[in-house]
């Protein structure tokens, strides 16, 4: 470029060029062949394909959650950086921390607002996301791997939570996690030196707060980053989400593809935007509970564990420890690894429910569940004396071992009986059974955080 060139390029011409530098392709596509180098050259869209079947833009496929989800993430890591800002990691200082960033920071109670209940969203909504893929056949081959890394971000997700309720060190903060951690007693050979572990040391206290603190804003924030990039490439590399179909519709083998750019991308703005909206009304509308300063000396009464640890809490009211804490979980666990393992009669990926017989054999099962739970639960309250046992037996026995026989038997009975009873395939007849323990721990964390009361006796909340 000549020098007389140059300078009638002028200050319009440099601004222009720091533009293009920033944003070589258009910021909105034009064309086909636009809108793929747009998501090809951009860090975050690349995740996504240049185009998807047109059929798995239906909002009634995934209802949005596995975005949501992500929106949530970053969401919390937005607000967690500005809440770092003012937080003392300390015993004395947490506490202190909090009323300052409550009542002296500009905005300072929104965030932490903010933080906790999309904290909570985030829980919710992964779970939800874990049964729509559930009942969408969304496990089956290539998918198999996929679910477990679900699995293991709806772990990261529940640790983040966790770890995040002590950070305010109030009495129902403090008193949550020293229940939540004392079950770890209970874990055979490793529960007491794991609780150590946890705790830095024999009881709660400052190296509590730092471990919590360091797990909450460090290690789970990094964890769950890499594993949702990893989660978001394998999905992508078993050919993107299941196409939904009715039952008895043939898959078809080409189908009507569009392009990632704006027909995908659009939808998914306009369900991050509601769900922000949603959660900063639900931040403006609820403010989030901050108790006293923890007392190490003054439990409170009840003593009750984060809700989505109340079915575990509530487990352990009916149950030897040994088993509530550990056996069983560890089953579920394993049992949920295994579910695309497992032997299936056919490919039911992108139908509902299975089938039409499935749908019905799904609701049946709920409904067995709803009225079995919560007469379980009375039964075990006012007519079966968990402190002595079975008729004088060893409690290990009367109230673990015997129990738990017995629980493992209805529920292979509930398997055989619906199996037999509706002729169905092993595809119904698991996502029955699934369907049928599902909502017995639903009914158990409702109770444990809603009708348990001064010493954790049922109670009527209303």
């Amino acid at each position: 470029m000549k020098p007389q060139q140059r300078q009638s390029y002028g200050i319009s011409g440099y601004f222009h060029q720091i533009f293009q530098s920033i944003f070589p392709e258009p910021i909105i596509p034009k064309s086909d062949q636009q809108r793929k180098r747009f998501l090809l050259k951009n860090l975050i869209l690349h995740f996504r394909p240049s185009t998807v079947p047109e059929k798995t833009l239906r909002f009634s496929l995934t209802w949005g959650l596995g975005g949501m989800a992500a929106v949530l993430l970053f969401l919390q890591l937005g607000t967690g950086l500005l809440l770092k800002f003012v937080y003392v990691p300390t015993p004395s200082g947490a506490y202190q921390s909090i009323l300052v960033l409550n009542n002296e920071v500009v905005f300072g109670r929104l965030i932490r607002n903010i933080h906790h209940w999309s904290a909570n969203f985030l829980v919710l909504i992964v779970f939800l996301h874990m049964l729509r893929v559930f009942f969408t056949g969304a496990f089956h081959p290539p998918r198999q791997f996929t679910w477990i890394i679900g699995l293991g971000l709806f772990g990261l997700v529940l640790i983040a939570n966790f770890t995040g309720y002590l950070l305010p060190y109030d009495q129902l903060a403090y008193w949550a996690v020293t229940v939540s951690t004392g079950m770890l007693e209970y874990i055979p050979f490793i529960g007491y030196r794991l609780q150590e572990i946890i705790q830095g040391g024999h009881e709660m206290g400052p190296a509590t707060l730092n471990i919590f603190f360091a797990i909450h804003t460090a290690v789970i924030p990094l964890s769950l980053i890499i594993l949702m990039a990893f989660h978001f490439w394998r999905i992508r590399k078993a050919g993107g989400l299941v196409i939904p179909k009715a039952p008895g519709e043939e898959i078809e083998e080409k189908p009507v593809r569009v392009q990632t750019m704006p027909h995908l991308l659009l939808r998914e703005l306009v369900v991050a935007l509601v769900l922000i909206a949603v959660v900063i009304a639900t931040a403006v509308s609820f403010e989030v509970p901050l108790g006293e300063s923890a007392n190490p000396g003054l439990s409170p009464n009840p003593t009750k564990a984060p809700w989505y640890f109340a079915g575990l809490q509530e487990l352990l009211l009916h149950l030897h420890p040994l088993f509530a804490v550990f056996i069983i979980p560890l089953i579920l666990v394993v049992a949920l690894m295994g579910i695309p393992y497992l032997k299936y009669d056919t490919s039911t990926e992108g139908i509902w429910f299975a089938s039409v017989k499935g749908r019905r054999i799904t609701l049946i099962s709920a409904l067995i569940a709803t009225v079995a739970a919560p007469m379980g639960i009375l039964a075990d309250e006012y007519f079966i004396d968990v402190g002595i046992g079975l008729s004088g037996i060893p409690i290990l026995f009367g109230n673990g071992l015997i129990p738990c026989a017995l629980i493992f038997c209805v529920c292979a009975g509930f398997y055989v009986l619906i199996k037999h009873r509706y002729s169905n395939t092993n595809n119904e007849s698991i996502q029955a059974l699934f369907v049928f323990i599902l909502v017995i721990f639903v009914i158990l964390a409702v109770t444990g955080t809603w009708f348990r009361g001064a010493g954790m006796k049922l109670t009527w909340p209303f």
